[in-house]
């Protein structure tokens, strides 16, 4: 099993400890692409435009400002500098060790700035969204896509994959359809279904904390993983469904909230 999440906008900034060191991230292939998209934006939030360039407000400055420094702040593992409503969900700092091990065996996070990393995967803070289009790069999710599926081939092989990013982060790679269930969640009032952002993130947490602290074997099959959160312990918070996919469209879990 591998559960694939979004990074959060927001970020936990590092007090003390040592910077990055890109040779220890997951997926090393990356690292050179990974130079390239931190050169390129310490360069643009370094212009006067900066703010406008990567589409945030004046109250976000001195996260951009940061970014000109990401070689030298100080880094934290993955889990901890993400921040934000599905994290908060997912609670990885109250799980047991055992759970935590499991957390970062199966859990990687696409990012525009590291493109995939792991769980415990130390990394400064930082603002870059996926959309952005970083001068001589393009657009972030056009970049990574066809390195993302090279250097994730071997993560993923043989592994049910757990698609729980949003559309912007999925945009950047398509994994293999056949392995791959992508989680949907809905409200449902008078018969009709509306996607709520918030209530989705928050969702998408829960699920993945429920299947990081689930003993016994994680599931193998989409079926199967519709069995798991379909369990009686669960009718108080989601209904769920799985919408089957085909040769080139993923399988979909729809979990409609009560």
């Amino acid at each position: 099993m591998r559960i694939l999440l979004p990074p959060s906008e927001g970020k936990t900034p590092v007090s003390t400890g040592a910077p990055l060191r890109l040779a220890e991230l997951h997926f090393p292939v990356l690292n050179a692409a990974r130079s390239e998209i931190m050169n390129a934006l310490a360069e643009v939030s370094a212009t006067e435009n900066a703010l406008t360039h990567l589409g945030v407000g004046a109250s976000l400055a001195a996260e951009v400002a940061r970014n000109i420094r990401l070689g030298t702040e100080p880094a934290a593992a993955a889990h901890s500098v993400y921040s934000g409503v599905l994290y908060d969900a997912l609670g990885y700092r109250t799980l047991t060790a055992a759970q935590r091990r499991k957390a970062d065996e199966s859990v990687v996070v696409m990012s525009g700035l590291w493109g995939v990393i792991g769980f415990a995967d130390r990394i400064p803070a930082y603002r870059l969204s996926m959309a952005v289009n970083l001068p001589g790069l393009g657009r972030l999710a056009a970049y990574w896509r066809p390195r993302l599926a090279a250097a994730t081939a071997d993560f993923t092989a043989g592994q049910l994959l757990i698609d729980c990013r949003s559309s912007t982060y999925a945009a950047a790679w398509v994994p293999p359809a056949a392995q791959t269930v992508a989680v949907n969640v809905f409200q449902e009032r008078n018969g009709k279904r509306t996607v709520v952002s918030h209530f989705a993130k928050h969702t998408r947490g829960e699920l993945a904390r429920e299947l990081l602290i689930r003993p016994g074997k994680a599931p193998r099959t989409p079926a199967q993983l519709l069995t798991i959160v379909s369990a009686p312990e669960f009718h108080d918070r989601w209904e769920a469904e799985l919408v089957p996919g085909t040769q080139r469209k993923v399988h979909a879990l729809n979990l409609i909230l009560h």
